[in-house]
């Protein structure tokens, strides 16, 4: 299970560098190709992250943690799914589509997978601060910050959202690091010879 912290909090951080640092450039410049591109990539980043922090604080948590967990796993495929979507294909040809454009199954689409990943992201977050496993901070910016996101997610960008993208790369950054202490902490896989 070491390993499996460790690729987590790994993959986390750069997660949350990739939320966080193009957000930043995008405040200052605007939107471009390459802050795209990693704003897409973060949430598949993501993935091992949530797993390496529901097995972090599985002994510590409940039932409600691991409904949180699979809510807000499935919520990461989805928004982040819409999000690669978003970023990586229509940001390229929106001279050409218009997200406001959407119609239809693709706005009730990315509506549903907002709301998914809304709801894992508040009930795992929950589960965080109740385990406390990591620490309350980046587990409260967590639940506040990437909700957020996604409500925020239809707007044109602006100054908030960068903002709001920045705070959530920064916990995602802070957990991640909680969660290589973590793994830190917890005896090393057996490996069979």
């Amino acid at each position: 299970m070491t390993s499996v912290l460790r690729f987590g909090a790994i993959s986390g951080i750069f997660a949350g560098l990739f939320i966080a640092l193009p957000s930043a450039f995008e405040a200052l410049a605007g939107e471009t190709t390459a802050t795209s591109v990693a704003l897409g990539l973060s949430p598949a980043l993501a993935i091992p992250l949530v797993v390496g922090l529901h097995l972090g604080q599985l002994r510590a948590s409940g039932r409600v943690s691991t409904a949180g967990f699979a809510v807000n796993l499935i919520g990461l495929g989805l928004f982040g799914g819409a999000g690669y979507t978003l970023n990586l294909v229509l940001f390229p040809i929106e001279e050409v589509i218009a997200v406001d454009d959407l119609a239809g199954i693709s706005r009730i689409a990315l509506l549903f997978s907002a709301l998914v990943f809304s709801i894992g992201v508040v009930l795992f977050g929950l589960s965080m601060v109740r385990a406390r496993v990591y620490p309350k901070i980046p587990a409260v910016a967590y639940i506040l910050a990437f909700p957020l996101i996604a409500l925020l997610a239809p707007l044109p960008d602006n100054p908030l959202i960068s903002a709001t993208h920045v705070v959530a790369g920064i916990a995602v950054v802070w957990l991640s690091a909680a969660l290589h202490e973590t793994a830190r902490a917890t005896i090393p896989d057996q490996v069979a010879v």
